[in-house]
């Protein structure tokens, strides 16, 4: 298929109608620098082609998104497209040079939901629906199948930084080189069936990898095992505890009582020793009092007091008579103090008895108490046993879900095994060898033409070191030779896709006859005047956006134009509106 036309419209008008032809096709800026500021940049020669691409199924915002920040939407040109209801018109056709070859069209606007207009053909289309009617008209039989449709066209659309500097590697920083060696053993029409099948395992595989790799973020199968063999001991252990448990239904009244008999034990011990005071007290006057009782020598007291007697007159007592009295008293006395003993005695030994009774009680309650358990010890326990229980269910689960994924690894792992014996079976790496030969031949005659350089691509068979596909067999593809100057690397790109679509004519493979390149300014006068001779001998539509001062005189020519821009006109003429 190759590129008939190119139309922006509005509702009111046609904006653009692009018209392309054969051979090299030149998007340019003809700004005329006459004060030193003017620039061809931001006139629209990058979204042309982004237009083209939108059509095949590119997203809409990259039209009107900053591609650095992708938050950031011009918004003059969004709510143009959206206000204006503007709609892209592409047309493909099997063959320029015959009218009535078959042809492809496809409209495209940039409005949401029931504004959205999405034809083929003329015929409406959901999303899936698009992608498989480009698919089924570009690559029939091929829908539903890996490499996908963007991936295919990759290599015909370059204007990202990444298609822009790498020769092979079209697609997103994302795409692993298992992706990659599906592409290109399908654009060298190596027969692979299983292709398909290989990314959806190593996909497959990649999920149960990282679900894996959750699984065992804190700690390793091995060691949730050991943490279980150990909980599996406590929750016996607790087990046994529980079975023996020695459950006093009459806890808390025995406490009680307990506490109560305490009570009593102090007020009674309080009460003794209050007790055992008084009569120590009486027993120290009683002892006080007898040793006041007169015992001295009467004969010498008789003769002071007779001499006493002799000079006082009226003294009728005796002396004898006062002793026996004095000592009366004091006996009195002490009979007086003494009477309350017997009741003191009585009353100590009756509380020392009680008292006895209650220690005795005391030991009985704290024995009983001591050899059973409380209800809130049990739920205690109860609750230990629990929360054991719920970690041995969660490490059960872990360890379930990782023996389930290492089994489904072992299985992806035996069917990946499986293709892989055939994808690197002898047969199949000599068709792929033979393929590559082939290729080469026009990569090295093309690259020879334009460089005086011999390029050529090449098919290691390796095992991934690193990566999603750590471990994996598969082909990945190179080129010999390693160019770092951004023009000859442009070149060299350039004489890959040229090649390709030559060798994919000689070996029948269905593939795009156009190739959009931006930024040609950056390769030399000679190498974009031999690209163009080159396409137009051999029949391919080459269209690129470039600088018109950068031009070569000999391209410099208004039949290789197809559209012109500059900053007094730029691709949608919003300033007209």
């Amino acid at each position: 298929m190759y590129l008939k036309s190119l139309t922006i419209s509005s509702q009111a008008e046609v904006i653009r109608d692009i018209q392309f032809h054969n051979g090299i096709n030149l998007i340019v800026d003809e700004t005329v620098n006459t004060q030193g500021t003017e620039t061809g940049n931001n006139v629209g020669k990058t979204t042309v082609l982004m237009l083209i691409d939108f059509c095949l199924g590119a997203s809409a915002k990259q039209i009107y998104t900053d591609p650095e920040n992708k938050k950031e939407e011009y918004r003059l040109v969004r709510d143009f497209l959206f206000e204006n209801k503007v709609a892209i018109t592409l047309v493909l056709k099997e063959d320029l040079g015959r009218e009535d070859s078959p042809e492809v069209r496809i409209e495209r606007n940039f409005l949401p939901r029931k504004q959205k207009l999405q034809k083929i053909n003329g015929v409406p289309k959901s999303d899936d629906e698009f992608e498989e009617g480009l698919y089924e008209l570009l690559f029939p039989g091929q829908y539903g199948k890996k490499p996908t449709f963007r991936q295919i066209i990759s290599h015909n659309i370059r204007y990202k930084d990444l298609s822009l500097s790498n020769t092979l590697k079209t697609l997103d920083l994302f795409t692993s080189d298992a992706e990659y060696e599906t592409l290109y053993l399908f654009l060298l029409g190596c027969d692979f069936d299983q292709g398909d099948a290989k990314q959806e395992l190593l996909t497959q595989l990649r999920l149960e990898q990282t679900f894996k790799g959750r699984l065992e973020k804190d700690q390793t199968k091995s060691a949730y095992e050991t943490a279980l063999a150990i909980l599996e001991g406590e929750i016996d252990l607790l087990n046994r505890r529980k079975v023996n448990f020695n459950l006093n239904e009459s806890f808390e009244a025995d406490l009680d009582r307990l506490n109560q008999v305490r009570y009593q034990l102090n007020l009674l011990s309080s009460e003794i020793g209050r007790l055992n005071i008084r009569r120590d007290l009486i027993h120290e006057a009683r002892r006080d009092l007898e040793q006041g009782t007169t015992r001295i020598d009467q004969r010498q007291l008789e003769q002071i007091y007779q001499q006493a007697t002799d000079r006082i007159e009226g003294i009728q007592k005796t002396f004898a008579e006062l002793c026996t009295f004095h000592n009366r008293m004091i006996v009195e006395k002490v009979r007086y103090i003494a009477k309350d003993l017997p009741r003191l005695e009585n009353d100590i030994t009756a509380k020392s008895e009680q008292l006895s009774r209650l220690l005795k009680q005391e030991a009985e309650l704290s024995t009983t108490l001591s050899r059973s358990d409380s209800f809130a010890e049990l739920e205690k326990l109860i609750l230990e046993l629990n929360e054991k229980y719920r970690k041995k269910g969660e490490f059960e689960n872990i360890i379930l879900q990782l023996t389930e994924v290492e089994k489904n690894l072992k299985s992806l792992g035996l069917r990946l095994d499986t293709i892989d014996n055939a994808l690197f079976a002898d047969d199949f790496e000599q068709k792929v060898k033979e393929q590559v030969n082939k290729f080469n031949r026009h990569f090295a005659s093309i690259s020879q033409a334009l460089y005086g350089e011999q390029y050529a691509l090449k098919a290691d068979p390796v095992v991934a070191t690193k990566g999603k596909n750590k471990g994996r067999r598969l082909y990945k593809f190179s080129a010999f030779n390693t160019n770092f100057s951004s023009g000859k690397k442009q070149g060299e790109i350039s004489c890959f896709d040229i090649a390709y679509t030559l060798f994919a004519d000689e070996e029948n493979i269905p593939c795009l006859h156009f190739l959009l390149n931006d930024k040609k300014e950056l390769m030399h006068d000679n190498q974009l005047l031999k690209i163009a001779q080159l396409v137009d001998t051999k029949g391919i539509q080459f269209v690129a956006s470039i600088l018109k001062d950068k031009l070569p005189e000999e391209l410099n020519r208004d039949e290789y134009f197809v559209v012109k821009l500059s900053q007094t006109d730029k691709l949608f003429r919003i300033e007209n509106h």
